[in-house]
């Protein structure tokens, strides 16, 4: 079986964020053949389109591209700010969807997730996060996601996900996320 390379966005750039704790958790819980590279999204600078060539794009735009390009699928996790994604979230893929049609993003699979203090998990955010994700032709995993609500009660100090109801779903999850990025690779 070949090994399937991931990358992963967090949503969040605070240094105790629970969605980039819920990545790191991912990377331990993957499936067998698979690893997740997670991108630092602080580096990135606002989009603009004057920049958005060969030239004159940003060495971190670059970066993130040339992973998304070599990827077999990305994983999202994010917050929930006013009922949408994260603005920090939004730019980075602002930048990685240019030029449209012709984007590391079009046709790639992703995954979502969300972690959030209150109870609904950040459902709202994945909700708008696949509004943008169809309009970048992404292939979005046909499944509700993981939604990790209360999630202060379900990581530990050291922010390791210690609940172990949600790394059995999270588990469950990738497995099958997994599952479908290879069923689609096959098809191609």
């Amino acid at each position: 079986m070949s090994d399937l390379e991931l990358v992963g966005l967090a949503g969040s750039l605070r240094s105790g964020s629970h969605n980039r704790a819920l990545l790191r958790a991912c990377a331990d819980l993957l499936p067998e053949h698979t690893s997740l590279d997670i991108v630092d999204l602080e580096p990135i600078p606002p989009y603009n389109d004057d920049l958005e060539n060969d030239e004159d794009r940003p060495d971190p735009v670059r970066d993130l591209k040339a992973k998304l390009a070599r990827a077999d699928a990305l994983l999202i996790a994010t917050p929930e700010y006013n009922h949408g994604i994260p603005g920090v979230l939004k730019n980075a893929l602002d930048w990685a969807s240019r030029p449209a049609f012709d984007s590391p993003m079009a046709g790639l699979p992703v995954g979502m997730m969300s972690a959030s203090p209150a109870k609904g998990g950040a459902v709202k955010a994945q909700q708008h996060l696949k509004l943008v994700l169809l309009g970048m032709v992404s292939e979005v995993f046909p499944h509700p996601g993981v939604a990790v609500g209360q999630s202060g009660d379900k990581f530990d100090d050291d922010m390791r996900l210690t609940d172990e109801t949600t790394r059995d779903f999270v588990r469950d999850f990738l497995a099958d996320f997994v599952s479908w990025v290879r069923e689609r690779s096959a098809e191609d």
